[in-house]
């Protein structure tokens, strides 16, 4: 099978991630699998198989995404697609179950520091991530990027007292896939006439290591709508925020 289309996704050696990868790597698309642990990465491509490759990508550390970037840049000339996915909703693994994270996260709990340490992740690794690999799409004629939020990022449905995730609202997760949307808002206003698209996905509740497998989603029923519009091509649309399957979330 001819690999075509250049695809680099953060975060892709386990999680929705993985699961992205190993879907587009299906479709005959060249998949960077992006990994902070490069063995990691190595092992998480060797899983899905030809057409997807291991890149080292700290999306914490500048030299570790300009490596990135040259690497990609001399590897393959350009970059198609880039999916934003890399997240933590802690800076430390721990086995805190869901509601006490909701208790030990919120605004009058939560040390600043974790919240910058989230952030730094969440938000400013997205923002030098894309930065980083702009001129790499601009150089593709069908260049997309997708950028994995959350529904309970939207200011819209938290500020309804009805919406059934209300309580996990915080300024650290889910207060940082707030700021993510502004970057991505920023982008897709950027690039509303270079051709550049620009599209938000949440994935459903999924199991992962991200909530400490507490989701109830699958990891291939929750990373559905993020591989659907990852294969969008040059006539689908930009400036989407969407869920399973294309239902709009408000922002």
């Amino acid at each position: 099978m001819q690999h075509t289309r250049i695809a680099l996704i953060t975060g892709a050696n386990q999680g929705v991630g993985f699961q992205v990868a190993k879907e587009l790597a299906k479709d005959g698309v060249t998949v960077l699998v992006g990994s902070r642990n490069i063995e990691r990465g190595v092992a998480a491509a060797t899983a899905i198989g030809p057409g997807a490759h291991a890149v080292q990508l700290d999306v914490t550390d500048p030299a570790s995404i300009a490596a990135a970037a040259q690497h990609i840049s001399a590897e393959y000339g350009r970059l198609d697609l880039l999916v934003n996915n890399a997240a933590i909703s802690r800076s430390e693994r721990n086995d805190v179950a869901l509601e006490d994270y909701t208790s030990a996260y919120a605004a009058s709990k939560v040390s600043l520091d974790e919240v910058r340490r989230v952030w730094e992740t969440n938000v400013f690794g997205v923002l030098a991530v894309y930065q980083a690999m702009l001129p790499l799409l601009r150089l593709s004629t069908d260049a997309r990027i997708v950028n994995v939020s959350s529904g309970v990022a939207s200011l819209t449905l938290n500020a309804d007292p009805a919406f059934p995730y209300r309580k996990l609202y915080n300024p650290a997760y889910a207060g940082s896939k707030s700021a993510m949307n502004i970057i991505a808002l920023s982008m897709l206003i950027e690039h509303e006439h270079d051709g550049i698209k620009v599209n938000l996905v949440s994935p459903e509740f999924t199991s992962t290591a991200l909530n400490n497998y507490q989701g109830t989603s699958t990891l291939e029923e929750g990373s559905r709508e993020v591989v659907r519009v990852a294969r969008f091509g040059p006539n689908d649309p930009s400036g989407t925020f969407t869920r399973w399957e294309n239902e709009s979330i408000p922002w």
